[in-house]
């Protein structure tokens, strides 16, 4: 494989300018298709195959109009008067003119319908009066109808109300600019004692992004001009990286006009995209600046630099690969498309790293490593120069067992807090945070979180069955005002003074409202209530399903949990058997694996004190770990870590088989691939905690969870627990049994076939 990377290195160094004008096309049909097709991501979350998935495809089919309008921006406002013995009835002024103004939002729909609370409480009894009065209502009901419609506008003390507003601006199309002008509403009303607050709808509108991508291209830039000395060198990897993430982005934005693609998705491949592109172009550029100290022509030195760490790089992103690939088997939409996603961004970078980084050291000539700065020491080393990496490992080899304990002490004591892990899928942003509270104060934990509670029947009429529903889940714990529930049916409206009953319905939709917040075990315990009522309706000859959102997350939650362990045995075991060929060792691998069970858990430990028990006040609103995050780390984390094992302790083997003792192997490791691994992980880490800056929730956990991951992965584990056990190993770390070094394939991964061509004869085959 060495020598296929050397030729394709050479070539395209030679063929520089169409090596760029391929790529630049490439990137410029892909601009120019999205920028006509305006493709769009999806914005909800589909879990076919489970129960919620079936109770949303049954609504989907039965409540079009009730589905459409979900999927259009419905906006809660809630109305706080909190001060000891204030009301909402004294500001009536107030609520009118924030009432007046909602009516005024782009797109609304039937403003008239947007009132305040004590208002729309006031049409209630008047409306209900009015049935009545006209005999279509028994007197004795009446009250506890009027408080049932009431307390859910305006709680009992009337300090807690909420304003409804509907604006047919489809979630998918929502802006910033949507969100900008809702907001500045609230902040003129948000006077005189009166909090106004809102969720959902046009509170989901996520800005632009970019700011996070910025910061983390500006931060590898000073990085690479710390790790190269000179400017041009610096630039190099910066372009490979947004050529590779641009190209992913892009694919996958485009691939929304096939299918149905979660805009999630994009936030974890731009972010896996820069980290492993950046890195990667690093890698090979440091190797071609090694090899063209050692002479021949440039040419040469950059096909050795690509059949060298080129190796390394392919068998690096085969382990990323791998490991976010296999989130495809899951069988969740969203995390299938992540790992797709993630898969071909760090494919890309692969391609780039090969080609594009040898035609632009092409391109750039001799001006490629200079001007020198000046004030940058030891940019390049030598053989012989003592480095801080040389300074190091001489210390690692020296005490192994002295690093080796303190390392795992460290990652053992961060893990702690991973015993107390609680799983949720508590995805709103910091923005909608103050309303959810207030809206919990006034109307209870559960309010928001509904549950849509489907019956469906192929055999007659639904009456009996939803009648029969209703009776039985009013009866369970946890649900708030059992006394009002009541289903709608698909059928036709008794009349249109009743458009509740319905004449040959045969699908009825209940909505359901629990006592606990969306998250909480009780709330997942009544969905699993619920669905237990199945054997009693299928009795009436109907089937009852549980969906939205609260549903479909506590479904999500629960198959994340049970595929963590044979996701983390599927991926583990695949990567262990590449490794075992890239080193030729069974103990390098095995040091490897283990080394990154204990990161990882540090990770969870540390995430957790952090974003679910608010440790060091980082996070205003702690919450339970998002359900995506413990998979997805294990398999980036994973696949991150493979990348520096292979890169770091690559090198220390090429030493060690050209006859170096194997604790000056490790030493000579350390000379060449500390300052480039040390400088790579500076930028992962960068890039990961720039997206902490970004309002989406799983973005931000995300973020902070693999920065933290790279710390302790790449300076612990990789940089001084993994060489140091190879070094109480000596020369057992260096080799395989004899049956089983027969059946495993030479990768020639140290570029053993391309170590000195141009330095020598040229091969005829060459």
């Amino acid at each position: 494989m060495s020598s296929a990377l050397f030729r394709l290195g050479r070539f395209c160094f030679n063929r520089k300018w169409w090596v760029i004008a391929a790529w630049t096309a490439l990137l410029a049909i892909l601009i120019t298709l999205v920028g006509v097709l305006q493709p769009k991501f999806a914005k909800d979350f589909d879990l076919p195959g489970t129960d919620g998935g079936v109770a949303m495809e049954q609504m989907t089919e039965n409540f079009p109009e009730i589905t459409k309008a979900q999927e259009e921006a419905n906006t809660t406002i809630v109305v706080a008067a909190l001060k000891p013995g204030d009301n909402l009835t004294k500001h009536t002024e107030q609520i009118n003119k924030l009432v007046e103004e909602l009516r005024t939002l782009p797109s609304i729909v039937a403003p008239q319908t947007v009132v305040g609370p004590v208002d729309a409480a006031k049409l209630i009894r008047a409306q209900i009066d009015a049935a009545v009065a006209a005999g279509k209502l028994p007197a004795d009901q009446a009250e506890a109808m009027i408080a049932t419609q009431t307390k859910q506008v305006l709680n009992a003390d009337q300090t807690v109300g909420l304003i409804k507003t509907h604006q047919s601006i489809n979630m998918i199309d929502a802006t910033a600019k949507d969100k900008e002008e809702l907001t500045k509403i609230l902040e003129r009303n948000r006077v005189n004692g009166l909090q106004v607050e809102a969720t959902g709808g046009i509170m989901q509108a996520q800005p632009e992004q970019g700011l996070a991508e910025v910061l983390g291209f500006a931060i590898a830039f000073v990085v690479m001009i710390v790790a190269f000395g000179a400017v041009v060198a610096a630039f190099i990897p910066l372009i490979t990286g947004i050529v590779g993430v641009g190209i992913t982005v892009l694919a996958l934005t485009l691939s929304t006009e096939f299918m149905s693609v979660n805009q999630a998705a994009t936030g974890i491949v731009t972010m896996l995209g820069i980290a492993v592109s950046i890195d990667y172009a690093l890698f090979i550029v440091s190797r071609f600046r090694s090899e063209l100290k050692r002479g021949g022509a440039p040419a040469d030195a950059a096909g050795r630099a690509v059949g060298t760490a080129g190796s390394a790089v392919v068998f690096a992103g085969l382990t990323v690969i791998i490991a976010v690939a296999a989130l495809m088997v899951i069988g969740i939409p969203v995390i299938t498309q992540m790992g797709f996603g993630a898969a071909i961004g760090v494919l890309v970078a692969v391609l780039t790293a090969l080609t594009l980084i040898p035609a632009l050291l092409g391109a750039a000539g001799k001006r490629t490593f200079s001007p020198k700065i000046p004030w940058i020491r030891q940019a390049e080393g030598s053989e012989t120069s003592v480095t801080n990496g040389v300074r190091w490992g001489r210390f690692v080899v020296k005490h192994p067992i002295v690093v080796t304990i303190v390392g795992l002490a460290i990652l053992v004591i961060a893990a702690i807090p991973a015993t107390n892990m609680k799983l949720g899928m508590d995805v709103q942003g910091e923005d909608t945070v103050a309303a959810q509270k207030l809206m919990s104060k006034g109307f209870g934990e559960g309010v928001g979180g509904e549950l849509f509670v489907v019956l469906h029947t192929d055999n007659g009429t639904i009456d009996a069955a939803a009648t029969a529903a209703i009776k039985e889940i009013a009866a369970l714990p946890d649900v708030q005002s059992p006394e009002s529930l009541m289903w709608l049916g698909n059928g036709t409206p008794a009349g249109p003074d009743d458009q509740l009953k319905h004449t040959n319905a045969n699908t009825a939709l209940l909505l359901v409202t629990p006592k606990s917040g969306p998250s909480a075990p009780a709330t997942h315990e009544l969905v699993e209530k619920i669905r237990a009522l199945s054997p009693s309706i299928a009795k009436q000859g109907a089937e009852i399903h549980v969906g939205g959102q609260t549903a479909i997350l506590s479904d999500l939650s629960e198959k994340l949990s049970k595929a963590l362990i044979p996701y983390l045995a599927v991926v583990v075991g695949l990567a262990f058997l590449i490794m075992i060929g890239v080193f030729r060792s069974l103990w390098v691998p095995l040091i490897g694996t283990v080394g990154f069970i204990f990161s990882v858990l540090a990770t969870f430990g540390v995430t957790v004190l952090i974003f679910q028990e608010g440790a060091l006040g980082l996070i205003a609103n702690p919450k339970p770990i998002l359900s995506f995050l413990p998979i997805f780390l294990i398999g980036v984390v994973f696949g991150l870590a493979m990348d520096y094992q292979v890169f770091l302790v690559s090198r220390m083997r090429e030493e060690y088989i050209h006859g170096m003792p194997a604790k000056e192997a490790i030493v000579a490791g350390y000379r060449h691939g500390a300052r480039v691994v040390v400088s790579a992980a500076i930028i992962m880490i960068s890039v990961f905690s720039a997206f902490m800056l970004s309002p989406d929730t799983l973005a931000k956990m995300m973020g902070f969870a693999l920065a933290i991951a790279i710390i302790f992965d790449a300076f612990i584990i990789r940089m001084a627990v993994v060489p140091a056990v190879i070094a109480l190993l000596g020369d057992r770390a260096w080799g395989l049994p004899k049956w089983l070094d027969k059946l495993v394939f030479n990768f020639d991964i140290e570029g053993e076939a391309v170590r000195d061509r141009g330095l020598e004869a040229e091969p005829a085959n060459a």
